[in-house]
C-alpha cells in the first residue's frame, strides 16, 4: 500500500502553492547527513500519523526533508516487505541524483522492524494480485500481458490490458509503466528495458508480469 509520494516534474502545473526554488547542496554526504538528523526528529511524529493512517499529517515536513536533500527526489511511504513500513528516496534512475541517493542510503541507519529504507523503487512480491484503482476504472495487472523481444541483455516490451484504450492519454502512459516497475522495481527496470510502448492488440507469445519478471532477472544473472 503506497501512501503518497511528491513528485516535482518540469513542465507539470501543481495546483497547490508553487515549490519554491532550492540550491542543490555541494556536498551529498552532509545532505545525506542532515536528512537522517531531522528524520529521527520527525519519526516519532511520523509514526504516530502513519498508525493513525493519516499520513498527509507528515507529508510537508518529509518533503521538505527529501527537497533539502536535492530538490529533484521524489519520496513515497510503502508498506514493507521486511518491516511494517518503508521509506522509498529515488532519483528514478537520474545518474546525476545517484550520488545523492547512494550517500543517503549509505547514512541510513539499520532497519528494524518498524522501518526498511530503499533508495529504488522495490518490485512489489505478486504483482499479478495488485489493482490500481484509477478514477472510474479499476485495472487488475494481473490482467496486464506483454510482448518483450530481448536484444542482448536489454528488452523492448508492448504493453497490453484490454481496459487501456478507454484512458485518456496521460493514464495510459502512467498505467503503461507502473506494471513494469511494480514487476521489476524501479532500477532493474532502468537497467533492462530499452523501448516501452502500449499496443492496443495483444502482442502474440505474450508473457504475464510474472514471466517477464523471470526473464528480465534471468538476463540479470552474471554470467
Amino acid at each position: 500500500m503506497r501512501w503518497f509520494r511528491r513528485f516535482r516534474r518540469k513542465g507539470v502545473p501543481d495546483p497547490r502553492t508553487p515549490w519554491p526554488v532550492q540550491e542543490v547542496p555541494a556536498d551529498p554526504g552532509a545532505a545525506a547527513g542532515e536528512f537522517w538528523r531531522r528524520w529521527f526528529e520527525l519519526l516519532p511524529e511520523i509514526n504516530a500519523a502513519l498508525g493513525d493512517r493519516e499520513p498527509q499529517r507528515v507529508e510537508h515536513e518529509l518533503a521538505t526533508a527529501v527537497a533539502a536533500l536535492h530538490p529533484e527526489l521524489h519520496f513515497s511511504l510503502e508498506r514493507g516487505r521486511r518491516a511494517i513500513y518503508a521509506l522509498v528516496v529515488t532519483g528514478q534512475e537520474d545518474p546525476a541524483l545517484r550520488p545523492y541517493t547512494d550517500a543517503w542510503r549509505a547514512a541510513a541507519p539499520a532497519e528494524d522492524a518498524i522501518w526498511e529504507f530503499h533508495d529504488s523503487v522495490p518490485p512489489v512480491p505478486d504483482p499479478s494480485g495488485v489493482t490500481v484503482n484509477l478514477g472510474e476504472h479499476r485495472i487488475a495487472l494481473g490482467d496486464f500481458r506483454v510482448g518483450a523481444r530481448v536484444t542482448g541483455e536489454l528488452v523492448d516490451i508492448e504493453v497490453y490490458h484490454p481496459k487501456l484504450a478507454e484512458l485518456d492519454e496521460a493514464a495510459r502512459t502512467a498505467l503503461t509503466f507502473l506494471p513494469l516497475d511494480a514487476t521489476l522495481g524501479e532500477r532493474l527496470a532502468g537497467e533492462r528495458l530499452r523501448r516501452v510502448e502500449a499496443v492496443e492488440v495483444e502482442p502474440a507469445d505474450s508473457l504475464s508480469l510474472v514471466q517477464l519478471r523471470d526473464l528480465v532477472r534471468g538476463l540479470a544473472e552474471p554470467k
